[in-house]
């Protein structure tokens, strides 16, 4: 049963600059128990996504249209109190960078009891306490010594554990990750991503993994969405996705991702960078950048906007390209990665 619904949320910023269109058009939606994963490149409007669920998106500059339902409640439309009951206590979010998310000043255990007391009503005893149950849930070692630490006195990945402890102490049916993993070296990454998967399996949650990486998530996800400048470019089930890339973007971002499976593998870049979304290119925006692009199609490919649309069964891509085309581009490219010995 579906438990998060967006659809059509589009998210704009009015700068000195000109209008920036942020989130253009994206619909997606979350089972419970489940994991979505938003990978694309900086700029490509994941992060403006997960933080238009949160109604983290104020000021005059700002505008936000679409829905964004959970589990009956619309965020979009919501008001400011109705949001701040349900930040950190329906919905959560662990944010890349926790150093900078955690007050310097405060001991990390009463950061955490701060966050029960001001959703539920207990005692700071009673909070304490759970704040100390929780850093043990989430493997701080020594818990009894470190629940009266201050920030700095903790590594990236504690700080990282830390954060995930606050963002699950009040047993949120959503939780959102927005590159939990960003600086920290690849053991303490694999560890995270483990930790959230358990934690997922004991609590049900719904989790929205926001990543640059499709290596992180190969064992995470059950689905992932796939943006650029601002659009969903693709959308599909892990294996799906993995094994049937459609859309040259993902192929592109798959043949960048380092493999320990092939003798003398070596990853292939994406030409280029990613477009301004101020002033987005015409027609596909990704087409400056295509390798699949061709004679036959660049025209159409230059000029008119594809609409996002289904190739199989839960699977959707936005190209113009044929399926003969896409295949053969994909087997193509990503057998280039691979050089055998």
């Amino acid at each position: 049963m579906t438990f998060l619904f967006v659809k059509d949320l589009q998210v704009s910023f009015q700068t000195e600059d000109g209008l920036v269109r942020a989130v253009d058009g994206v619909t997606f939606d979350l089972e419970k128990g489940k994991t979505l994963a938003i990978v694309g490149e900086s700029g490509s409007g994941k992060s403006v996504t997960s933080q238009a669920i949160m109604g983290l998106h104020t000021g005059r500059g700002v505008k936000i249209s679409g829905e964004i339902n959970l589990d009956g409640t619309d965020l979009v439309t919501a008001s400011d109190s109705t949001l701040r009951s349900m930040r950190g206590n329906s919905m959560a979010m662990i944010f890349q960078d926790p150093f900078a998310s955690l007050h310097p000043f405060y001991r990390i255990g009463n950061q955490l009891a701060e966050a029960v007391t001001a959703h539920r009503k207990v005692s700071k005893k009673e909070a304490r306490a759970e704040a100390l149950l929780m850093l043990n849930k989430v493997g701080i070692p020594n818990a009894e010594q470190r629940v009266d630490d201050y920030p700095h006195q903790l590594s990236g990945g504690m700080r990282q554990r830390v954060m995930i402890a606050m963002a699950l102490i009040n047993g949120p049916e959503l939780l959102i990750a927005d590159e939990p993993t960003t600086a920290l070296d690849v053991t303490v990454q694999a560890q995270i991503l483990e930790l959230l998967a358990e934690l997922q399996a004991e609590f049900n949650t719904a989790i929205i993994l926001i990543t640059h990486d499709l290596g992180i998530v190969a064992d995470m996800a059950d689905e992932i969405v796939v943006m650029y400048g601002g659009r969903i470019v693709e959308r599909a089930g892990l294996h799906e996705l993995f094994y049937q890339p459609q859309m040259p973007y993902t192929v592109g971002l798959l043949s960048s991702v380092p493999r320990l499976d092939s003798v003398g593998n070596r990853m292939l870049s994406i030409g280029g960078q990613p477009p301004s979304l101020i002033s987005l290119p015409s027609g596909c925006v990704f087409h400056p950048r295509c390798a699949a692009m061709n004679a036959g199609s660049e025209e159409r490919c230059k000029s008119e906007r594809p609409d996002l649309r289904d190739v199989g069964e839960g699977h959707m891509i936005r190209c113009h390209l044929d399926e003969q085309e896409r295949t053969a581009f994909a087997t193509k490219r990503l057998a280039e990665v691979f050089i055998s010995e």
